[in-house]
């Protein structure tokens, strides 16, 4: 069953990279008594997510914001060194918690993981964009292909805070 608007997340936990290494990160620790916008990509450095998924919540960092919202987060199901990178190469540090699901334990909770083992890339997450508040999703945008970034964009995001 995927989740829905209304519906509290899963209990999981999540890993990030910090100037020690890789740490956990219980959804409490991300979410609780937040405003969260969290966003999933079907894998870091992919074109659709590098290209047109995450350089609009780049952009857009300060105007979501302002809008009251505490963090904006990307997960997706690649190891903590593959997020670590990609938050280096897009500058992205102190802009957005980049979150690696390596086993998909949480996105398979959710119900938005996909298989594309047809593009060698095995269990991913669908492309979504949610808004989260206290644990509890407020908005929810799930793509239709993975390699559609328009529904779960920046700019539709701002449209619903």
């Amino acid at each position: 069953m995927t989740i829905g608007i209304g519906d509290k997340l899963p209990n999981a936990t999540l890993k990030t990279k910090t100037s020690d290494g890789p740490a956990d990160l219980s959804t409490d620790e991300i979410f609780a008594g937040k405003k969260v916008v969290l966003f999933a990509v079907p894998g870091a450095f992919t074109p659709t997510c590098s290209m047109n998924h995450l350089p609009g919540f780049l952009t857009h960092n300060d105007e979501i914001r302002a809008k009251g919202v505490d963090t904006i987060a990307v997960v997706a199901v690649n190891d903590i060194f593959v997020m670590g990178a990609w938050e280096k190469a897009n500058d992205a540090a102190g802009k957005i918690l980049f979150l690696s699901d390596g086993n998909g334990e949480f996105t398979k909770a959710l119900g938005l993981d996909i298989d594309l083992s047809v593009a060698g890339l095995g269990l991913r997450s669908k492309r979504y964009s949610m808004i989260v508040e206290d644990g509890v999703v407020k908005a929810l945008n799930v793509e239709e292909s993975p390699g559609q970034a328009e529904r779960s964009t920046a700019e539709a995001v701002l449209e619903q805070l």
